[in-house]
């Protein structure tokens, strides 16, 4: 256990890194593994594939619910100890999904396995900011999404490999002997920051997750054709819920939903900047299957393989993007990613049917290198807009604001199929490149703050 004031000694960052890698590279490649074993999944629990989209949602629920509370409750007991709390608890549901009998066993045991996600991804970037010195955080928050990109990148390689020597149970049992390294990594290197003095508000934590778990539910209960006064009840029920929780904790030092760093104009402009280019790539990865194999004829083994080129090619700019972060404007590093990917997404957009491999390939490596672009240079204007002391609370907002972007693209793609199944990819495609271009143009005003700030 180390105390850190600016970044810790580079002999004792790299395990402390390496936990912290373990730990947000399992809870990115679950979910990258799941969504590509889903047929096998319901199959092997006996149930049918509407169904087993629960074992899904239900982590996706559970974590966007719980990150900002455990982003706050990290203020209280410790960033330290929210991250290797969730690890403890992840490899706990991680066993128990493995030994899961049935879709109810299965779904529960992914609730607590998500919220151990939330309480990891609720701090690594807090986390590293402390690890790091300052003049190098942007290299350090861009081998963190180097480790994200190849998550994505390899999640289906890898439920490929692990389904064709063995059985869906280990899917999941693989996460307890690395979460186990991650653990006794983490004991030894991570640091110990200091503490705020205020207490955990339990209800204004029960508030939050009911904010962001009902508004999640009634968009997608609407977008999904559910009558209209079950959606507009839950969405009517999230924003009581928000207007109780901004009111409750209004005098608060360190309130949960950070209104306190939102009144930073670099901050909240930042914050936009991710939700509007993570609404774009939920847009893109949940339409794109259906247009590569719906309109454009490929299989699904094909499909898998002509989208690797956006996440491996993120996994590259990042590396990029984050020593560039240390040196360059990072609202123009922004703008001129999120302007790369716009065009990418337009260009895919305009796929005909008859596209050669390398015509998709080119489209999805534009997509992979603007996005790249982006991610860590705004991890950096996020994380660096908020005082130190509120490194937790702004690294909760970054992980909502990634949870809550990809949400929204997923939930508007299935309207756009819902106003045309024909052509409902292709306006997903547009609607993606209309987010980006408003990233972009949230992150260009950045620039209009004092010189060194954006």
């Amino acid at each position: 256990m180390s105390s850190v004031v600016d970044g810790l000694p580079s002999n004792k960052r790299l395990p402390a890194v390496i936990a912290i890698s373990l730990g947000i590279g399992m809870a990115t490649l679950d979910t990258a593994i799941i969504n590509t074993a889903l047929p096998t999944l319901a199959e092997g629990i006996g149930t049918d594939s509407a169904s087993v989209i629960w074992v899904v949602n239900a982590y996706q629920l559970a974590t966007i619910a719980a990150v900002l509370p455990f982003a706050s409750l990290s203020d209280v007991l410790g960033h330290r100890r929210v991250f290797l709390g969730g690890l403890l608890v992840f490899i706990l549901a991680s066993l128990f999904c493995g030994l899961a009998w049935s879709l109810p066993t299965l779904t529960a045991a992914r609730v607590v396995q998500g919220l151990g996600a939330a309480a990891i991804m609720s701090v690594n970037i807090a986390l590293l900011r402390h690890i790091y010195p300052a003049k190098i955080l942007g290299r350090g928050l861009g081998y963190n999404s180097l480790v994200v990109g190849l998550a994505f990148t390899l999640g289906p390689t890898a439920a490929s490999a692990i389904l064709s020597v063995t059985t869906w149970h280990w899917l999941y049992l693989i996460n307890v002997p690395l979460g186990l390294l991650a653990v006794v990594l983490g004991l030894r290197s991570l640091p110990e920051i200091p503490r705020s003095g205020h207490a955990f508000d339990r209800l204004a934590a029960i508030l939050c997750a009911g904010l962001f778990a009902l508004l999640v539910l009634g968009l997608g209960s609407a977008v999904h054709g559910a009558e209209g006064d079950l959606s507009l009840g839950l969405i009517g029920v999230a924003l009581v819920c928000g207007v109780w929780l901004m009111r409750r904790q209004a005098a608060h030092p360190a309130p949960m939903l950070a209104i306190d760093l939102f009144k930073r104009p670099l901050f909240a402009l930042s914050s936009l900047t991710a939700i509007c280019a993570f609404s774009a790539q939920g847009l893109a990865f949940v339409s794109l299957p259906f247009l590569l194999q719906t309109a454009l004829g490929h299989s699904q083994v094909a499909t898998g393989f002509l989208m690797t080129p956006w996440p491996a090619v993120v996994a590259v700019m990042a590396l990029i993007a984050g020593r560039l972060a240390d040196r360059v404007s990072l609202a123009l590093l922004c703008g001129i990613g999120l302007l790369m990917l716009s065009a990418g997404m337009a260009a895919l957009a305009l796929l005909s049917e008859g596209a050669s491999t390398f015509d998709i390939g080119w489209r999805m490596a534009l997509c992979g290198a603007g996005f790249g672009f982006f991610q860590s240079p705004n991890l950096k204007a996020i994380m660096t807009s908020a005082p130190l002391a509120r490194s937790g609370g702004a690294s909760g907002i970054v992980a909502t604001s990634r949870l809550l972007g990809q949400t929204l693209g997923a939930s508007l793609v299935a309207l756009c199929f819902h106003l045309s199944a024909v052509s409902g990819p292709y306006h997903a495609l547009w609607l993606g490149c209309a987010f980006a271009l408003a990233g972009a143009l949230a992150s260009g005003l950045r620039l209009m703050q004092q010189p060194g700030q954006a």
